[in-house]
């Protein structure tokens, strides 16, 4: 994907430019340094100021071209900081929710193959047991789990991933670490994932940028 943004915010403008096509960008500073805008903008909650993004060579925003689709159209997959799970609903009925918007949906052949996939994500995440449940009723580790299920039955092109690890004891970190070491290798969905941990980053990264102030001030291949 590649991605233009411009955005002007309180204390400064936020003013990047990168590419890469698969595997994990990181993105890596500091809170504040404009990090999460930077989701925003890609996913379509945040409009750009000026700029362009594409996803899979599909323009999704160009300010030049007066393009700017509807973020349910944009097939990016978004798990947030505080994973943002609907506490009404049971876990399935989570999971299963950005699937029910899509056209294929309301087909019920398609509908059953889509089901079908939430069922396997969950069995490879280990939480076909919690089908049940709310989330209040599950462990933060599980949580997570839940809300990066959510974020990819729906086959993204591109997931988005905010300081996913942050809200996670230290004991379930190490558990999620090495679940998320294994998505990476078992789904292969082009991932921008941010955080402020080094240690994160040389964890995960395939590409690698560091930002302040709204500014990359490094940027490399890392693998």
């Amino acid at each position: 994907m590649y991605f233009r943004i411009i955005k002007k915010l309180d204390h400064f403008s936020v003013d990047v430019e990168y590419e890469f096509n698969q595997g994990v960008l990181v993105i890596q500073g500091e809170s504040g340094a404009g990090k999460t805008t930077i989701l925003n903008c890609i996913s379509g909650l945040t409009v750009p100021d000026g700029g362009r993004i594409s996803v899979e060579e599909r323009v999704v925003f160009d300010s030049d071209g007066g393009i700017d689709l509807p973020a349910r159209t944009r097939n990016i997959g978004y798990l947030f900081q505080n994973y943002a799970l609907f506490p009404n609903m049971t876990v399935h009925q989570n999971i299963i929710y950005g699937i029910k918007n899509k056209p294929e949906y309301r087909d019920k052949d398609q509908k059953e193959k889509l089901l079908s996939y939430a069922d396997d994500v969950m069995d490879t995440f280990g939480i076909a047991h919690l089908k049940k449940r709310h989330p209040d009723r599950i462990s933060g580790g599980e949580k997570q789990r839940v809300a990066l299920s959510r974020a990819i039955v729906t086959k993204p092109s591109l997931l988005l991933l905010d300081e996913p690890f942050s809200a996670l004891d230290q004991q379930t970190k190490e558990l999620v670490y090495q679940e998320f070491s294994s998505f990476k290798e078992n789904f292969k969905i082009p991932t921008i994932l941010i955080t402020h941990d080094a240690a994160e980053s040389e964890m995960f990264a395939d590409s690698r940028i560091l930002m302040k102030d709204g500014q990359i001030i490094e940027g490399r291949r890392s693998k």
